[in-house]
């Protein structure tokens, strides 16, 4: 357990050895909850934004000789198309 001090102008400094363990570097973001016995401090970790359009054509259907069709990709209807039809 490490013991911090806070500054005259209310900042805290994590050791050296613990911030390189949570890869925590400048601008990193840290959310601080208020518990009654103390303060707990949690790592806030953003999703990385990613470009979709580099993610065009990962996913290929086979084809099965014929078009498709975006019904051929809506779940609802693939249901529909598996219920048998009473007569």
């Amino acid at each position: 357990m490490s013991t911090l001090l806070v500054s005259s102008k209310g900042q805290i400094v994590l050791p050296a050895a613990m911030r390189r363990r949570l890869g925590l570097g400048p601008g990193a973001r840290l959310e601080v909850r208020e518990e009654a016995d103390g303060l707990t401090l949690r790592v806030v970790r953003s999703v990385r934004q990613v470009d979709l359009s580099a993610l065009a054509g990962m996913v290929k259907a086979k084809a099965h000789g014929k078009p498709r069709r975006l019904e051929d990709f809506d779940a609802a209807s693939l249901v529909v198309r598996a219920t048998p039809t009473r007569r």
